[in-house]
């Protein structure tokens, strides 16, 4: 089964992926901070591959087989101190 992406597009609130093997995927931008808080321009600026999705200006890279096991952005952030 070919699980590459074949399209991406993102709305409001989800990001839509097209596999090659017939699946849409959807899921909510808010699994993806960057790109929730992107302009749709930025968005739409993406790089396909056969493992994912790649965001050059916004350095995010999601890949199909995190999205297929339900992951969100797994990026470890430093809290700030307050």
């Amino acid at each position: 089964m070919n699980t590459s992406p074949k399209s991406a597009r993102a709305d409001e609130n989800n990001l839509w992926v097209e596999l090659h093997d017939g699946r849409t995927l959807g899921v909510p931008l808010a699994w993806f901070p960057r790109l929730l808080a992107a302009t749709p321009e930025q968005r739409n600026d993406f790089d396909l591959s056969p493992r994912g999705i790649h965001w050059d200006a916004l350095n995010e890279d999601i890949s199909i087989a995190g999205l297929l096991n339900g992951e969100g952005d797994l990026t470890h952030h430093r809290r700030e101190a307050a």
